[in-house]
């Protein structure tokens, strides 16, 4: 990317893709909290063992508790989720700096809970969905490393 490019906020489209990227890495590690409970039964009771029904309000809580617990701490150490580095994007306040905890950890709920707030980017003349207005953030193109914007300038 060139420099106007870099640091500019991102589309619709880029950050779907990161969203759908983050989503299948919530589900993987719902698997893997799966497959933990699966293996307890049979080192506990292998001559009862049964595969475990997945119940619905239990598989939709872990799946939130998930979600905001892996959004909150990327965002919050780096500003990137997985999907986020594949796609190039960092989340980040208004002057350029990673969000804290709190903030962040708010965002999560409302990305998880309230997911459409992203389709808002797509008529924001700024690319802000709902989450970011709300907590003022922003999501950038940023393909470095670094943390903080400012030291490209520098």
């Amino acid at each position: 990317m060139t420099g106007g490019e870099q640091h500019r906020p991102a589309g619709i489209v880029t950050r779907g893709i990161a969203a759908a990227v983050d989503l299948g890495v919530v589900l993987t590690m719902m698997g893997g909290v799966y497959l933990a409970v699966v293996f307890a039964r049979l080192l506990f009771s292998p001559q009862e063992f049964t595969l475990p029904d997945a119940q619905i309000l239990l598989s939709v809580a872990v799946f939130v508790g998930l979600a905001v617990v892996y959004l909150t701490a990327c965002w919050a150490t780096t500003g990137r989720t997985l999907g986020a580095v594949v796609m190039g994007l960092r989340v980040v306040s208004r002057n350029g700096d990673l969000v804290g905890w709190i903030r962040c950890a708010v965002r999560a709920w409302l990305c998880v809970m309230f997911g459409f707030g992203l389709l808002w980017v797509a008529v924001d003349r700024r690319r802000r969905s709902l989450q970011d207005i709300l907590l003022r953030t922003s999501v950038v193109y940023d393909w470095q490393p670094h943390l903080h914007p400012a030291e490209l300038e520098a």
